[in-house]
């Protein structure tokens, strides 16, 4: 098709003259050459106010091609196969339907005729074609034939088992088929990073190679190309070599850290691994440098709330505890308390393990057990450091907790975390370790339990019916019910049909006081110092789950998945059909 009759069937689509078209050909050029890698029909539909599919589809009608909504096809693997990977990644496309001896083929953009050879080429049947926006047919691929299907398949026609050879500066030699695992590890790495996962878990299992995101705190496992077992053993190589582990120690456990930058992302990432049975394991932690840490006032906190803890943080002496779960939170939470207080006019001194991000104008020292730097000793030498401000990573042993509790009596503030199911739990959990109780009530300040339930998805929320005997017997408060209206999500691909997006803490503020004091010196159980200290007015997890329900942000399911249930409502949030009245 001649350039003169393009020109003008787009800026007809468009409702454009040919002149505008212009205008926008030589706009898109220029972001070109700037790097952008916006398609030109792309570019024009939304300068011309349109949405892909609207364009596409006043597109497929003038060009008598079908506008397909690949959402909501099936398509089977006899169909996939018609077409080699390398094609359909090269140039975007899908085959989607196999009738009649004729292929059709999805593809975003009608004038591209070196594609549409390729594809005729290819398929070596009959093929129509249908048009449908190229973001959409870039998921279909990613979610039919796995992510870096085409760069395995670049490895599979090689005939050489794979080995990686690696040099003294641990860098990998340039052959092609180790080229090609090291663009399949980036594209494992930059699919999670753009999913908002927080961790990757490679998984090897009798038969098949796992690859699973934490996308919110939920495990998701992602599409893999089936003959990814076979290159196992290359692809745990690499991320060794990246994290700088012996590659050939397979039989003991390993740690180590990966920073890299792809596609102008700057990424740190914790990786670990350790031996299975069909092969280690990999575990790797993602830290974006450029989301380093919420502000104070982003955490979550109620209004009163965030002033009680603006108080505790500037106080001159004491420990602030924080407990919950791994993953729950926690080291959020304590950088943004850093960073609040921190000026020059205080030394502030952490030691972790490890030092997940770096924060300008405080010491950070990571933990090293392997040369005798713990937590007790790196905390014994901190003290002779002059701090106003120290940050424990966590309290894991008695050592550790009497130093942490010395330093809090002798005029430094503590932070630090434990792992409990709540806050009244954490002076049982000193108690335990072994600290005198009268140590416990002198040096605590303030308790505070967290959770971190997921948000409802802002694209897909939607008004959600709920009985009202179940709001009741679960507990919520009976006096909002009427007045409250709840929501939910009903799953869109901004979210990945899950109806959550990002996530929230909900918090339990105990704050230690004359009243408690009596009970921890007398060890009274975490459930009387607990009852006690709702009594005086805390808020417990659930109660302030209930409030970012009130307030839209969450659901009344996600809740009650996060906080502790008592046993007898389990068999009635089991029920879900019991549960949910029909929206």
């Amino acid at each position: 098709m001649a350039f003169v009759s393009v020109k003008n069937l787009v800026a007809e689509v468009a409702g454009a003259t040919p002149g505008q078209f212009d205008e926008w050909h030589r706009a898109w050029q220029i972001a070109v050459q700037n790097g952008s890698q916006e398609p030109l029909l792309s570019f024009i539909s939304r300068e011309a106010g349109l949405t892909d599919e609207q364009f596409l589809t006043r597109l497929a009608s003038k060009l008598g091609w079908p506008y397909v909504d690949l959402r909501k096809l099936a398509i089977p693997p006899e169909v996939r196969n018609k077409i080699s990977t390398k094609v359909a990644f090269q140039y975007s496309v899908i085959p989607i339907r196999f009738e009649n001896g004729t292929l059709q083929v999805a593809v975003s953009n009608p004038f591209d005729n070196a594609m549409l050879n390729a594809v005729r080429f290819d398929a070596a049947v009959p093929v129509e074609f249908a048009l449908a926006p190229k973001d959409e047919i870039e998921k279909a691929l990613k979610r039919y034939y796995g992510v870096g299907a085409e760069t395995l398949e670049e490895l599979k026609q090689e005939e050489e088992p794979i080995e990686l050879l690696v040099s003294e500066d641990k860098e990998i030699t340039g052959t092609d088929q180790e080229a090609s695992v090291i663009k399949f590890v980036n594209q494992i790495i930059w699919e999670a990073y753009k999913d908002r996962a927080t961790d990757i878990h490679i998984e090897p299992c009798e038969d098949e190679l796992r690859i699973r995101y934490r996308i919110d705190g939920i495990l998701h496992q992602t599409p893999v190309p089936p003959q990814l077992k076979r290159y196992q053993a290359a692809l745990i190589s690499r991320i060794k070599v990246m994290s700088g582990m012996n590659i050939a120690e397979k039989r003991l456990p390993q740690d180590g850290r990966i920073n890299v930058r792809i596609k102008g992302e700057e990424i740190d990432i914790r990786v670990s691994t350790v031996p299975t049975v069909y092969g280690e394991s990999v575990s790797l932690r993602l830290l974006s440098r450029g989301k380093i840490f919420l502000s104070l006032d982003k955490l979550g906190f109620s209004p009163k709330d965030e002033a009680i803890i603006r108080e505790l943080i500037v106080k001159p002496h004491g420990i602030l505890l924080i407990t919950g779960p791994t993953g729950s939170g926690k080291s959020t939470s304590l950088y943004a308390m850093l960073a609040t207080i921190n000026s020059v006019h205080k030394r502030i001194i952490t030691i972790e393990e490890p030092v997940e991000y770096e924060l300008k104008g405080i010491n950070q020292i990571a933990v090293r057990p392997e040369i005798g730097l713990t937590f007790a000793v790196g905390l014994r030498h901190i003290l002779r450091q002059d701090p106003n401000v120290i940050m424990v990573g966590e309290i894991r042993d008695l050592e550790t907790a009497e130093i942490a509790i010395r330093a809090a009596l002798t005029g430094h503030l503590v932070f630090s975390t434990l792992h409990t199911n709540d806050a009244a739990s954490a002076f049982t959990r000193l108690i335990d370790m072994g600290i005198e109780p009268f140590l416990v009530a002198s040096s605590v300040e303030a308790v505070i339990a967290q959770r971190l339930v997921r948000t409802i998805c802002p694209v897909c929320k939607t008004e959600q019916k709920i009985e009202r005997s179940y709001l009741k017997r679960i507990g919520f408060p009976e006096e909002d019910i009427d007045t409250t209206t709840f929501w939910r999500g009903a799953g869109c691909e901004d979210c990945r049909q899950l109806g959550y997006q990002g996530r929230i803490a909900i918090y339990e503020l105990l704050l230690v006081n004359e009243a408690l004091r009596p009970l921890i010196l007398n060890r009274a159980p975490a459930s009387t110092i607990a009852a006690k200290a709702i009594e005086m007015g805390m808020r417990t997890l659930r109660d302030d789950g209930w409030l970012k329900v009130k307030a839209g942000i969450t659901t009344v399911e996600e809740v009650l998945r996060v906080t502790q249930i008592e046993k007898h409502l389990d068999a009635l949030i089991e029920d879900k059909a019991e549960i949910w009245a029909k929206s």
